[in-house]
Protein backbone atom coordinates (compact mmCIF):
# COMPACT_ATOMS: atom_id res chain seq x y z
CA UNK A 1 0.00 0.00 0.00
CA UNK A 2 1.21 3.50 -0.77
CA UNK A 3 1.78 5.72 2.25
CA UNK A 4 -0.54 8.73 2.37
CA UNK A 5 2.44 10.92 3.28
CA UNK A 6 4.30 9.89 0.15
CA UNK A 7 1.55 10.67 -2.36
CA UNK A 8 1.49 14.33 -3.35
CA UNK A 9 0.02 16.71 -5.83
CA UNK A 10 2.13 17.15 -8.92
CA UNK A 11 2.85 20.19 -11.04
CA UNK A 12 5.07 19.04 -13.87
CA UNK A 13 3.13 17.24 -16.57
CA UNK A 14 3.59 17.93 -20.24
CA UNK A 15 1.04 16.74 -22.76
CA UNK A 16 2.17 16.27 -26.33
CA UNK A 17 -0.20 15.59 -29.18
CA UNK A 18 0.94 13.90 -32.38
CA UNK A 19 4.15 12.62 -30.79
CA UNK A 20 5.69 16.12 -30.81
CA UNK A 21 6.71 17.79 -27.55
CA UNK A 22 7.18 21.53 -27.97
CA UNK A 23 7.52 24.53 -25.72
CA UNK A 24 4.85 26.80 -27.11
CA UNK A 25 1.79 27.28 -24.94
CA UNK A 26 -1.64 25.89 -25.74
CA UNK A 27 -4.25 28.32 -26.96
CA UNK A 28 -6.59 29.33 -24.12
CA UNK A 29 -10.27 28.89 -24.92
CA UNK A 30 -11.98 29.76 -21.67
CA UNK A 31 -11.44 29.37 -17.98
CA UNK A 32 -10.35 25.83 -17.19
CA UNK A 33 -10.21 24.74 -20.85
CA UNK A 34 -7.48 24.58 -23.45
CA UNK A 35 -7.86 23.97 -27.17
CA UNK A 36 -4.96 21.85 -28.37
CA UNK A 37 -3.50 22.77 -31.77
CA UNK A 38 -1.90 20.11 -33.92
CA UNK A 39 1.51 18.86 -32.96
CA UNK A 40 2.42 20.92 -29.93
CA UNK A 41 1.21 21.67 -26.45
CA UNK A 42 2.85 22.20 -23.09
CA UNK A 43 0.70 22.20 -19.98
CA UNK A 44 1.53 22.54 -16.30
CA UNK A 45 -1.07 21.14 -13.96
CA UNK A 46 -1.88 22.59 -10.60
CA UNK A 47 -0.95 20.95 -7.28
CA UNK A 48 -3.18 19.55 -4.60
CA UNK A 49 -3.42 21.77 -1.53
CA UNK A 50 -0.81 21.18 1.16
CA UNK A 51 1.37 18.12 1.56
CA UNK A 52 0.00 14.62 1.57
CA UNK A 53 -2.62 12.85 -0.45
CA UNK A 54 -5.23 14.75 -2.46
CA UNK A 55 -8.75 14.53 -1.15
CA UNK A 56 -11.01 11.94 -2.76
CA UNK A 57 -13.03 14.57 -4.57
CA UNK A 58 -9.90 16.36 -5.71
CA UNK A 59 -8.33 13.10 -6.90
CA UNK A 60 -11.31 12.33 -9.13
CA UNK A 61 -11.28 15.74 -10.76
CA UNK A 62 -8.85 17.18 -13.23
CA UNK A 63 -6.42 19.41 -11.28
CA UNK A 64 -7.46 23.03 -11.54
CA UNK A 65 -10.46 21.88 -13.58
CA UNK A 66 -8.14 21.50 -16.59
CA UNK A 67 -9.57 20.03 -19.76
CA UNK A 68 -7.90 19.68 -23.13
CA UNK A 69 -10.03 19.87 -26.26
CA UNK A 70 -8.07 18.34 -29.12
CA UNK A 71 -8.73 19.78 -32.54
CA UNK A 72 -9.39 17.46 -35.47
CA UNK A 73 -5.81 17.35 -36.74
CA UNK A 74 -4.41 16.64 -33.29
CA UNK A 75 -7.03 13.95 -32.64
CA UNK A 76 -5.97 12.14 -35.81
CA UNK A 77 -2.62 11.17 -34.26
CA UNK A 78 -1.62 9.15 -31.18
CA UNK A 79 -1.46 11.16 -27.95
CA UNK A 80 1.65 11.46 -25.76
CA UNK A 81 1.77 12.28 -22.07
CA UNK A 82 5.30 13.31 -21.13
CA UNK A 83 7.09 14.37 -17.93
CA UNK A 84 9.13 17.55 -18.08
CA UNK A 85 10.85 17.08 -14.71
CA UNK A 86 12.79 14.19 -13.19
CA UNK A 87 10.62 11.18 -12.52
CA UNK A 88 8.90 8.30 -14.24
CA UNK A 89 5.37 7.08 -14.73
CA UNK A 90 4.44 4.45 -12.15
CA UNK A 91 0.99 4.05 -13.71
CA UNK A 92 -1.09 5.60 -16.47
CA UNK A 93 -4.77 4.83 -16.88
CA UNK A 94 -6.70 6.47 -19.70
CA UNK A 95 -10.39 5.58 -20.03
CA UNK A 96 -13.20 6.64 -22.34
CA UNK A 97 -16.64 7.76 -21.24
CA UNK A 98 -17.77 4.11 -20.96
CA UNK A 99 -14.86 3.27 -18.66
CA UNK A 100 -12.94 1.25 -21.29
CA UNK A 101 -9.17 1.57 -21.01
CA UNK A 102 -7.16 2.98 -23.89
CA UNK A 103 -4.17 0.89 -24.95
CA UNK A 104 -0.80 2.58 -24.60
CA UNK A 105 2.83 2.06 -23.73
CA UNK A 106 5.36 3.78 -21.49
CA UNK A 107 8.76 4.62 -22.93
CA UNK A 108 11.81 2.69 -21.63
CA UNK A 109 12.90 5.63 -19.49
CA UNK A 110 9.40 5.92 -18.00
CA UNK A 111 9.10 9.57 -18.96
CA UNK A 112 6.45 9.29 -21.66
CA UNK A 113 3.20 7.42 -22.27
CA UNK A 114 1.92 7.08 -25.83
CA UNK A 115 -1.45 5.78 -26.95
CA UNK A 116 -1.30 2.88 -29.38
CA UNK A 117 -3.43 4.83 -31.86
CA UNK A 118 -5.45 8.02 -32.13
CA UNK A 119 -8.37 8.60 -29.80
CA UNK A 120 -11.83 8.16 -31.28
CA UNK A 121 -13.79 11.16 -32.53
CA UNK A 122 -16.44 12.75 -30.31
CA UNK A 123 -14.82 11.19 -27.26
CA UNK A 124 -14.33 12.16 -23.65
CA UNK A 125 -11.34 10.63 -21.93
CA UNK A 126 -9.97 10.73 -18.41
CA UNK A 127 -6.25 10.24 -17.72
CA UNK A 128 -5.21 9.26 -14.20
CA UNK A 129 -1.48 9.45 -13.69
CA UNK A 130 0.84 8.22 -10.95
CA UNK A 131 4.40 9.54 -11.13
CA UNK A 132 7.35 8.30 -9.09
CA UNK A 133 10.09 10.68 -8.02
CA UNK A 134 12.92 10.57 -5.50
CA UNK A 135 13.04 13.35 -2.91
CA UNK A 136 15.45 13.39 0.02
CA UNK A 137 16.32 9.77 -0.57
CA UNK A 138 12.66 8.77 -0.35
CA UNK A 139 10.39 7.39 -3.07
CA UNK A 140 7.52 9.83 -3.48
CA UNK A 141 4.43 9.24 -5.61
CA UNK A 142 2.56 12.15 -7.15
CA UNK A 143 -0.97 11.88 -8.46
CA UNK A 144 -2.56 13.92 -11.24
CA UNK A 145 -5.51 13.80 -13.59
CA UNK A 146 -6.48 15.24 -16.94
CA UNK A 147 -9.56 15.29 -19.15
CA UNK A 148 -9.27 15.03 -22.93
CA UNK A 149 -12.00 15.57 -25.48
CA UNK A 150 -11.97 14.99 -29.22
CA UNK A 151 -14.19 16.68 -31.82
CA UNK A 152 -16.93 14.92 -33.75
CA UNK A 153 -15.89 13.36 -37.04
CA UNK A 154 -16.64 15.41 -40.16
CA UNK A 155 -19.73 14.49 -42.08
CA UNK A 156 -19.29 11.94 -44.82
CA UNK A 157 -19.02 8.25 -45.48
CA UNK A 158 -17.97 5.94 -42.65
CA UNK A 159 -15.89 2.78 -42.78
CA UNK A 160 -17.72 -0.13 -41.20
CA UNK A 161 -16.98 -3.85 -40.98
CA UNK A 162 -19.39 -6.70 -41.58
CA UNK A 163 -18.09 -9.42 -39.29
CA UNK A 164 -18.47 -13.06 -40.22
CA UNK A 165 -19.45 -15.75 -40.38
CA UNK A 166 -23.05 -15.46 -39.19
CA UNK A 167 -23.72 -16.49 -35.55
CA UNK A 168 -23.85 -20.23 -34.97
CA UNK A 169 -21.68 -23.23 -34.17
CA UNK A 170 -18.72 -24.02 -36.43
CA UNK A 171 -15.79 -26.36 -36.74
CA UNK A 172 -12.43 -25.44 -35.25
CA UNK A 173 -11.01 -24.53 -38.68
CA UNK A 174 -13.45 -21.68 -39.36
CA UNK A 175 -11.65 -18.37 -39.98
CA UNK A 176 -13.28 -15.13 -38.87
CA UNK A 177 -13.84 -12.50 -41.54
CA UNK A 178 -14.27 -8.74 -41.78
CA UNK A 179 -15.69 -7.17 -44.95
CA UNK A 180 -15.02 -3.42 -45.05
CA UNK A 181 -17.37 -0.89 -46.57
CA UNK A 182 -14.44 1.09 -48.03
CA UNK A 183 -11.16 -0.20 -49.49
CA UNK A 184 -7.99 0.31 -47.48
CA UNK A 185 -5.04 -0.22 -49.83
CA UNK A 186 -1.72 -1.75 -48.88
CA UNK A 187 -0.11 1.57 -49.80
CA UNK A 188 -1.68 3.09 -46.66
CA UNK A 189 -0.24 0.89 -43.87
CA UNK A 190 -1.17 3.33 -41.10
CA UNK A 191 -4.83 3.16 -42.14
CA UNK A 192 -4.62 -0.64 -42.14
CA UNK A 193 -3.15 -0.56 -38.65
CA UNK A 194 -6.01 1.68 -37.50
CA UNK A 195 -8.51 -0.85 -38.83
CA UNK A 196 -6.77 -3.82 -37.22
CA UNK A 197 -6.50 -2.08 -33.85
CA UNK A 198 -10.26 -1.56 -33.91
CA UNK A 199 -11.19 -5.20 -34.64
CA UNK A 200 -11.03 -7.14 -31.38
CA UNK A 201 -11.22 -10.92 -31.08
CA UNK A 202 -11.41 -12.95 -27.90
CA UNK A 203 -12.02 -16.62 -27.22
CA UNK A 204 -12.80 -18.77 -24.20
CA UNK A 205 -10.65 -20.87 -23.89
CA UNK A 206 -8.05 -18.37 -25.07
CA UNK A 207 -6.45 -18.66 -28.48
CA UNK A 208 -4.35 -15.71 -29.63
CA UNK A 209 -4.34 -15.04 -33.35
CA UNK A 210 -3.94 -12.31 -35.96
CA UNK A 211 -5.75 -10.60 -38.80
CA UNK A 212 -4.50 -11.08 -42.35
CA UNK A 213 -5.32 -8.69 -45.19
CA UNK A 214 -6.74 -10.80 -48.03
CA UNK A 215 -7.48 -7.67 -50.09
CA UNK A 216 -8.33 -3.96 -49.70
CA UNK A 217 -11.80 -4.74 -48.28
CA UNK A 218 -11.32 -8.20 -46.74
CA UNK A 219 -9.54 -9.48 -43.63
CA UNK A 220 -9.41 -12.99 -42.19
CA UNK A 221 -8.52 -13.90 -38.61
CA UNK A 222 -7.17 -17.21 -37.34
CA UNK A 223 -5.04 -18.41 -34.42
CA UNK A 224 -1.67 -20.09 -34.84
CA UNK A 225 -3.33 -23.51 -34.64
CA UNK A 226 -6.98 -24.41 -34.89
CA UNK A 227 -9.54 -22.94 -32.49
CA UNK A 228 -10.12 -24.83 -29.25
CA UNK A 229 -13.07 -27.22 -29.36
CA UNK A 230 -16.25 -26.06 -27.61
CA UNK A 231 -15.02 -22.47 -27.43
CA UNK A 232 -16.91 -19.17 -27.48
CA UNK A 233 -15.53 -16.61 -29.93
CA UNK A 234 -16.40 -12.92 -29.72
CA UNK A 235 -15.59 -10.30 -32.34
CA UNK A 236 -16.33 -6.63 -31.85
CA UNK A 237 -15.41 -3.41 -33.56
CA UNK A 238 -14.33 -0.11 -32.03
CA UNK A 239 -14.18 1.51 -35.47
CA UNK A 240 -16.93 3.97 -34.59
CA UNK A 241 -15.22 7.36 -34.40
CA UNK A 242 -11.75 5.96 -35.14
CA UNK A 243 -9.69 7.99 -37.58
CA UNK A 244 -8.76 5.81 -40.56
CA UNK A 245 -7.16 8.13 -43.10
CA UNK A 246 -7.75 11.64 -44.43
CA UNK A 247 -11.39 12.52 -43.78
CA UNK A 248 -12.41 8.87 -43.46
CA UNK A 249 -13.57 7.78 -40.02
CA UNK A 250 -15.02 4.55 -38.75
CA UNK A 251 -18.68 3.93 -38.17
CA UNK A 252 -20.68 1.47 -36.06
CA UNK A 253 -20.42 -2.27 -36.76
CA UNK A 254 -22.47 -5.05 -35.20
CA UNK A 255 -20.58 -7.43 -32.88
CA UNK A 256 -20.49 -11.17 -33.43
CA UNK A 257 -20.48 -14.17 -31.12
CA UNK A 258 -20.16 -17.77 -32.25
CA UNK A 259 -19.10 -21.11 -30.84
CA UNK A 260 -17.05 -24.08 -31.96
CA UNK A 261 -18.10 -27.69 -31.69
CA UNK A 262 -15.98 -30.81 -31.34
CA UNK A 263 -12.74 -30.94 -33.30
CA UNK A 264 -13.71 -32.92 -36.40
CA UNK A 265 -11.00 -33.75 -38.95
CA UNK A 266 -11.47 -35.75 -42.14
CA UNK A 267 -8.03 -36.82 -43.40
CA UNK A 268 -7.87 -38.29 -46.89
CA UNK A 269 -4.75 -40.31 -47.63
CA UNK A 270 -4.71 -40.32 -51.41
CA UNK A 271 -2.04 -43.01 -51.68
CA UNK A 272 -3.95 -45.32 -49.32
CA UNK A 273 -7.38 -44.46 -50.83
CA UNK A 274 -8.88 -43.98 -47.38
CA UNK A 275 -10.45 -41.18 -45.38
CA UNK A 276 -9.97 -41.25 -41.63
CA UNK A 277 -12.43 -39.19 -39.58
CA UNK A 278 -11.38 -38.09 -36.10
CA UNK A 279 -13.40 -36.48 -33.33
CA UNK A 280 -11.31 -34.69 -30.69
CA UNK A 281 -8.29 -36.75 -31.76
CA UNK A 282 -10.02 -40.16 -31.67
CA UNK A 283 -10.65 -42.14 -34.87
CA UNK A 284 -14.40 -42.67 -35.33
CA UNK A 285 -14.53 -44.04 -38.89
CA UNK A 286 -12.25 -45.09 -41.74
CA UNK A 287 -13.84 -44.82 -45.19
CA UNK A 288 -12.65 -46.27 -48.52
CA UNK A 289 -12.54 -43.46 -51.09
CA UNK A 290 -11.56 -42.59 -54.61
CA UNK A 291 -10.01 -39.21 -55.50
CA UNK A 292 -9.06 -37.32 -58.65
CA UNK A 293 -7.56 -39.23 -61.55
CA UNK A 294 -4.69 -37.95 -63.72
CA UNK A 295 -5.57 -34.59 -65.19
CA UNK A 296 -8.11 -33.93 -62.40
CA UNK A 297 -6.06 -34.48 -59.28
CA UNK A 298 -7.63 -33.61 -55.92
CA UNK A 299 -6.05 -30.57 -54.31
CA UNK A 300 -3.73 -31.27 -51.39
CA UNK A 301 -3.46 -29.45 -48.10
CA UNK A 302 -6.00 -28.18 -45.60
CA UNK A 303 -9.53 -27.18 -46.59
CA UNK A 304 -12.52 -26.14 -44.52
CA UNK A 305 -16.12 -27.31 -44.95
CA UNK A 306 -18.03 -24.51 -46.69
CA UNK A 307 -21.50 -26.08 -46.63
CA UNK A 308 -23.58 -29.16 -47.29
CA UNK A 309 -26.10 -30.02 -50.02
CA UNK A 310 -28.28 -33.10 -49.72
CA UNK A 311 -28.58 -33.19 -53.51
CA UNK A 312 -26.49 -31.28 -56.03
CA UNK A 313 -26.32 -31.43 -59.81
CA UNK A 314 -22.75 -31.80 -61.05
CA UNK A 315 -21.85 -31.12 -64.69
CA UNK A 316 -18.54 -31.44 -66.45
CA UNK A 317 -18.80 -28.08 -68.18
CA UNK A 318 -18.67 -26.39 -64.73
CA UNK A 319 -14.99 -27.36 -64.60
CA UNK A 320 -14.23 -26.88 -68.28
CA UNK A 321 -15.09 -30.32 -69.69
CA UNK A 322 -16.85 -29.87 -73.02
CA UNK A 323 -20.23 -31.49 -73.60
CA UNK A 324 -19.74 -34.51 -75.84
CA UNK A 325 -16.30 -35.23 -74.44
CA UNK A 326 -15.63 -38.70 -73.07
CA UNK A 327 -15.03 -37.10 -69.65
CA UNK A 328 -18.27 -35.11 -69.64
CA UNK A 329 -20.78 -35.92 -66.90
CA UNK A 330 -24.16 -34.64 -65.73
CA UNK A 331 -25.19 -36.25 -62.45
CA UNK A 332 -27.45 -35.69 -59.46
CA UNK A 333 -25.21 -36.39 -56.47
CA UNK A 334 -26.34 -37.16 -52.92
CA UNK A 335 -24.86 -36.14 -49.58
CA UNK A 336 -22.39 -33.59 -50.93
CA UNK A 337 -20.08 -31.75 -48.51
CA UNK A 338 -18.49 -28.75 -50.24
CA UNK A 339 -14.85 -27.75 -49.64
CA UNK A 340 -14.14 -25.35 -52.55
CA UNK A 341 -16.22 -22.78 -54.38
CA UNK A 342 -15.13 -24.25 -57.71
CA UNK A 343 -17.02 -27.45 -56.97
CA UNK A 344 -14.87 -29.89 -55.01
CA UNK A 345 -17.04 -32.05 -52.74
CA UNK A 346 -16.92 -35.12 -50.56
CA UNK A 347 -19.96 -37.05 -51.81
CA UNK A 348 -21.71 -40.32 -52.52
CA UNK A 349 -20.42 -42.01 -55.67
CA UNK A 350 -22.22 -45.36 -56.00
CA UNK A 351 -21.01 -45.65 -59.62
CA UNK A 352 -17.39 -46.01 -58.45
CA UNK A 353 -17.77 -48.54 -55.62
CA UNK A 354 -15.33 -50.95 -57.27
CA UNK A 355 -12.61 -48.26 -57.33
CA UNK A 356 -13.13 -46.96 -53.81
CA UNK A 357 -10.24 -48.04 -51.64
CA UNK A 358 -8.05 -49.00 -54.59
CA UNK A 359 -7.75 -46.40 -57.38
CA UNK A 360 -8.44 -42.79 -58.37
CA UNK A 361 -11.24 -42.33 -60.91
CA UNK A 362 -13.01 -39.05 -60.01
CA UNK A 363 -12.77 -35.61 -61.58
CA UNK A 364 -11.30 -34.11 -58.40
CA UNK A 365 -13.96 -34.83 -55.79
CA UNK A 366 -13.62 -37.42 -53.05
CA UNK A 367 -16.13 -40.22 -53.70
CA UNK A 368 -17.42 -42.87 -51.28
CA UNK A 369 -20.39 -45.15 -50.75
CA UNK A 370 -23.84 -43.66 -50.22
CA UNK A 371 -23.88 -44.96 -46.64
CA UNK A 372 -20.52 -43.44 -45.79
CA UNK A 373 -21.36 -40.14 -47.50
CA UNK A 374 -24.64 -39.86 -45.57
CA UNK A 375 -22.79 -40.53 -42.30
CA UNK A 376 -20.14 -37.93 -43.10
CA UNK A 377 -22.82 -35.43 -44.12
CA UNK A 378 -24.51 -35.87 -40.73
CA UNK A 379 -21.21 -35.69 -38.82
CA UNK A 380 -19.47 -32.57 -40.16
CA UNK A 381 -20.47 -28.91 -40.01
CA UNK A 382 -19.21 -25.69 -41.60
CA UNK A 383 -15.69 -24.93 -40.43
CA UNK A 384 -14.64 -28.53 -39.92
CA UNK A 385 -11.23 -29.53 -41.24
CA UNK A 386 -10.62 -31.59 -44.37
CA UNK A 387 -7.00 -32.54 -45.02
CA UNK A 388 -5.66 -34.24 -48.15
CA UNK A 389 -2.26 -35.89 -47.73
CA UNK A 390 0.07 -38.06 -49.81
CA UNK A 391 -1.52 -36.90 -53.04
CA UNK A 392 -0.45 -35.73 -56.46
CA UNK A 393 -2.50 -32.58 -56.98
CA UNK A 394 -1.61 -28.94 -56.46
CA UNK A 395 -1.95 -27.40 -52.99
CA UNK A 396 -5.16 -25.69 -51.99
CA UNK A 397 -4.74 -21.93 -52.44
CA UNK A 398 -5.20 -19.78 -49.35
CA UNK A 399 -8.06 -17.45 -50.26
CA UNK A 400 -9.48 -17.58 -53.79
CA UNK A 401 -11.38 -20.89 -53.69
CA UNK A 402 -12.68 -21.28 -50.17
CA UNK A 403 -10.86 -21.25 -46.84
CA UNK A 404 -7.32 -22.38 -47.47
CA UNK A 405 -6.05 -20.10 -44.70
CA UNK A 406 -4.38 -22.95 -42.81
CA UNK A 407 -2.03 -23.67 -45.70
CA UNK A 408 0.01 -20.59 -44.74
CA UNK A 409 2.60 -21.07 -42.02
CA UNK A 410 2.22 -18.85 -38.97
CA UNK A 411 5.09 -16.53 -40.03
CA UNK A 412 3.50 -16.24 -43.50
CA UNK A 413 0.15 -15.48 -41.93
CA UNK A 414 1.62 -12.81 -39.67
CA UNK A 415 3.21 -11.08 -42.63
CA UNK A 416 -0.31 -10.30 -43.81
CA UNK A 417 -0.96 -8.19 -40.72
CA UNK A 418 -0.20 -4.47 -40.87
CA UNK A 419 0.46 -4.54 -37.12
CA UNK A 420 3.01 -7.32 -37.45
CA UNK A 421 4.71 -5.39 -40.23
CA UNK A 422 5.05 -2.49 -37.79
CA UNK A 423 6.67 -4.79 -35.20
CA UNK A 424 3.63 -4.59 -32.96
CA UNK A 425 4.52 -7.79 -31.14
CA UNK A 426 2.88 -11.23 -30.88
CA UNK A 427 -0.48 -11.24 -32.54
CA UNK A 428 -3.70 -10.73 -30.70
CA UNK A 429 -5.16 -9.09 -33.75
CA UNK A 430 -5.70 -5.75 -32.06
CA UNK A 431 -2.25 -4.30 -31.45
CA UNK A 432 -1.19 -3.89 -27.84
CA UNK A 433 -3.60 -5.67 -25.50
CA UNK A 434 -6.38 -3.33 -24.39
CA UNK A 435 -5.73 -1.67 -21.08
CA UNK A 436 -2.26 -3.18 -20.65
CA UNK A 437 0.67 -0.82 -20.21
CA UNK A 438 4.29 -1.85 -20.35
CA UNK A 439 6.18 0.62 -18.16
CA UNK A 440 9.85 -0.05 -17.45
CA UNK A 441 9.84 0.68 -13.73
Amino acid sequence: MVSRRNVKGWSALSVAVGAVLALNAAQPASAGRTVVPAGAVLLSLGTCPAAGMCTAARRDLVPDGRRLDLDRTAAAAPVDLALRTAGRFADVTVTDRAGRRVAGTVSPDGARWRSVGPLAADGRYTARLLVERTAGGRRVLHRAGLALTTPAAPRGERLTAELGPRPGTYGVGQPLTAELSHPVPATDPEARRAVERALHVSSVPRADGAWHWVGPTTLHYRPRGYWPAHATLTVRSSLDGAHITGDLYGGPSAPLTLTTGARIEAVTDVAAHTMTVLRDGEVVRTIPVTTGKAGYRTRGGVKVVLGKEATVRMRGDSIGIARGSGDFYDLKVRWATRVTWSGEYLHAAPWSLDAQGSEDVSHGCTGMSTEDAAWLFATVREGDIVRVVNGYGEEMTPFDNGYGDWNLSWPEWRRGSALAAADAGPGTGSGAPEGVLTPAL
